[in-house]
């Protein structure tokens, strides 16, 4: 299950995470009170790379402190923002 690059980084953004530059884009999640989490993950600067493939998105998904399949929900958008705060917070990912 490959997803384009600029769906997932467009995904990750609409849900909270702030996009920095760097070797690579950086993504670091931000609470919906403002605080900058120690959640984060990344994507290639590479022009080429213009989908995910599965093996890297399932690494994504490690990164961000979810399986696989709630990844994929968080980009595609059935998973809402306040409902991937709240299992971050169950989890004690973060405060």
């Amino acid at each position: 299950m490959v997803r384009p690059k600029s769906k997932v980084e467009a995904g990750l953004q609409n849900k909270g995470f702030k996009k920095t530059e760097g070797d690579h884009h950086y993504f670091v999640y931000i609470t919906l009170d403002g605080k900058v989490t120690t959640v984060k993950t990344k994507t290639s600067h590479t022009p080429k790379m213009k989908d995910i493939p599965d093996n890297i998105l399932s690494l994504m998904a490690k990164q961000c402190r979810l399986n696989k399949s709630n990844f994929l929900d968080l980009i595609d958008c059935p998973l809402r923002r306040e409902d991937y705060e709240t299992k971050l917070k169950k989890n004690g990912d973060i405060v």
